[in-house]
């Protein structure tokens, strides 16, 4: 029979350390389940109410070639007993399933971490397959690690015997193993796992059992064996968090949440026109689980198809959203075009990935700006918010959503891969919270003419936002034209006059350029712009984590630099000319070659130093705390 696991009672020879923060990383081969190994080790990390901070890192191929250094598969946690903002810049554990996960991995460890290694795939073709002379366990090439050679294939068979499965079946629960293994080093719980795994084979209640037996057998192996003599604590968060109820929740889901909450609080029907793209697929498939919550969702045979039914749904009286990566942006240019024409509300979600092209579909970056500022034909302009953090994208989308419905206008939301798959713990927030989003659409004539007639003209314009009326199709005496020509100020009807384009362009411009948005707040402690720090960090979307982290390196060891973060790219802050004109350097970290300082320097005509990475990962904050220093010294 099986042992249940007990966490009440540890073996008193062990010792237990209590540490404030860790980072671990799991990687394997695509296929060795490491993303589910880590989304489960993060999940009871939750539960326990540490703060923490993901970074999943996959191939793009579903099931990339095995044993080789392209096939590794890998997710990073970083949990502490206090506030963090990245998933970490090195890992404290990793656990290697096979060569390539070592190979690939090692270089990123810090002398002294721990290594946990399947031994059973360390065979003389795998090791050669990644370019190994000899056997790393054995060379001392790993003498500056603490190296635990586990034989986790061998193991896992073993204590799956008695359920009749080949050693190739039996072997597939080996991350059910280590994920045991390492929930009994740092004190994780099990019963959630145990219920996860039970409902996920739920037809196959067999395989939920093995999964389950090998997970206990991973803990009960940590428990017993004189090779992990020490077991670790990390202490709830407790005070990095204001009261609430908080889940774990990844970027991608509190994106649908907030597109869901949104359309509540507008009290408007949410229509999703969408297909399938790495990484905003996600969305999709949450969305399309609530239905019960006046939800619509729409698989389209391609993104143009996607996008034109939801600025359709827009144009019946919907919230219209569609999701995309950009490959699919430019494919929807043209309808975005005739949205902004139009003046509709609807949200373009382009959840960026590395380009051009399909580039790197499953791994991060922020070349997309350029594309969501200008790529489209004509004078089109459209407002840009990015979210911070993945949880921050449940308010950025209702930020987008306020924006849209406001101001009757096309909104791009730049989430990208990092915040997407990362995950955060969130606050739920109550209803009360959230912003009135309710829209009145027209109703009736709005316009009188000479002889006093009253009509509906369905360009005459809200004085304040500029935002044209919102008339439902099929409301009676509201009937007017849609469509991409150029339509007449106020009445909507086709026009070619030069005069009334030249108007109709300026107006456009104008009300995106009135949207309502708040001041840049900078976050400098020794006074305000100009009388503080000489250097800024200007920021925007997922870099905030590694900049932050970053500042608070240099602040700790007695720097002086100021920080500030932008959600809206377009309308910019309007105070941001001047916040950037009190410091005599503006350091801008990016995910690209250096969009954002583009467009700064070429409209405040400050000299901005762009900080760039294109290499598919977030950047660490070690290494931009080296940058900020190195501007701090010369700066002095």
């Amino acid at each position: 029979m099986t042992t249940e696991v007990n966490q009440a009672t540890r073996d008193s020879s062990k010792s237990t350390r209590r540490l404030e923060r860790v980072i671990i990383r799991f990687a394997g081969d695509s296929g060795d389940g490491m993303q589910l190994t880590g989304d489960r080790f993060t999940s009871e990390t939750a539960s326990l109410g540490n703060d923490l901070s993901t970074l999943p890192n996959f191939p793009a191929e579903i099931r990339a070639p095995a044993g080789t250094l392209p096939g590794v598969s890998s997710f990073q946690v970083h949990f502490a007993d206090h506030d963090i903002l990245t998933p970490g810049d090195a890992p404290d554990v990793l656990v290697a399933m096979n060569p390539a996960a070592l190979k690939a991995n090692v270089p990123d460890l810090p002398r002294g971490a721990e290594i946990i290694v399947n031994t059973d795939e360390f065979t003389s073709r795998a090791m050669a397959k990644v370019g190994y002379a000899g056997n790393p366990l054995e060379d001392g090439s790993l003498d500056g690690y603490r190296v635990h050679k586990v034989p986790l294939t061998t193991l896992t068979v073993e204590a799956l015997k008695e359920y009749g499965l080949t050693r190739k079946e039996a072997g597939r629960s080996k991350n059910m193993f280590a994920l045991g293994l390492l929930s009994w080093m740092y004190h994780r719980p099990t019963e959630g796992t145990e219920a996860f795994l039970r409902t996920k084979f739920a037809k196959r209640p067999e395989l939920a059992e093995a999964n389950i037996t090998a997970f206990r057998a991973g803990w009960n192996y940590g428990e017993t064996t004189e090779d992990f003599a020490v077991s670790y604590e990390v202490a709830p968060a407790a005070s990095a968090f204001p009261p609430g109820t908080y889940r774990n929740i990844s970027g991608n889901l509190a994106l649908a949440y907030g597109l869901i909450a949104a359309a509540h609080r507008a009290d408007l029907p949410l229509f999703l026109g969408s297909y399938p793209i790495t990484p905003a697929s996600d969305v999709l498939h949450e969305l399309s689980k609530h239905k019960n919550f006046g939800v619509r969702t729409f698989q389209a045979e391609d993104e143009i198809a996607g996008i034109g039914a939801a600025l359709g749904a827009s144009f019946g009286g919907a919230l219209g959203v569609t999701t995309t990566s950009g490959p699919g942006v430019a494919l929807k240019s043209e309808t975005i075009g005739l949205a902004v024409s139009l003046e509709l509300p609807l949200l373009i979600v382009d959840i960026q990935r590395g380009g051009p092209s399909t580039g790197l579909p499953t791994k991060t970056e922020q070349a997309d700006l350029l594309q969501a500022m200008y790529g489209r034909n004509g004078e089109a302009p459209v407002p840009v918010v990015a979210p911070a953090t993945p949880a921050d994208c449940f308010t950025a989308a209702l930020d987008a959503a306020r924006i849209a419905l406001t101001y009757r206008t096309p909104v791009f939301l730049l989430s990208d891969g990092y915040l997407a798959n990362g995950s955060e713990p969130w606050r739920v927030p109550e209803i009360e919270e959230l912003p009135d989003l309710r829209v009145q659409f027209a109703s009736g004539p709005n316009h009188t003419l000479a002889d006093g007639t009253e009509v509906f003209w369905p360009f005459k314009r809200d004085e304040r936002t500029l935002a044209r009326p919102w008339a439902v199709p099929g409301t009676p005496g509201l009937e007017h034209r849609i469509g991409g020509i150029e339509k007449q100020d106020g009445t909507g009807n086709i026009s070619y006059d030069p005069a009334n384009h030249d108007h109709m362009v300026r107006t456009r411009q104008a009300k995106v350029d009135g949207i309502d948005v708040p001041d840049a707040v900078v976050d400098d402690p020794d006074g305000p712009p100009g009388q503080g720090a000489k250097v800024l960090v200007l920021g925007w979307g997922s870099t905030y984590g590694p900049i932050t982290a970053a500042v608070r390196r240099i602040r700790r060891a007695g720097g002086s630099i100021a920080q500030t973060h932008l959600r809206h790219l377009n309308p910019l802050p309007a105070n941001l000319g001047d916040v950037l004109r009190a410091y005599d350097r503006v350091l801008l970290p990016e995910m690209n070659l250096g969009q954002l300082s583009t467009l700064l320097r070429a409209r405040y005509l400050v000299d901005i130093t762009p900080l760039t990475q294109v290499t598919g990962l977030p950047f660490k904050a070690e290494q931009l705390a080296s940058a900020f220093k190195e501007a701090l010294d010369n700066a002095q």
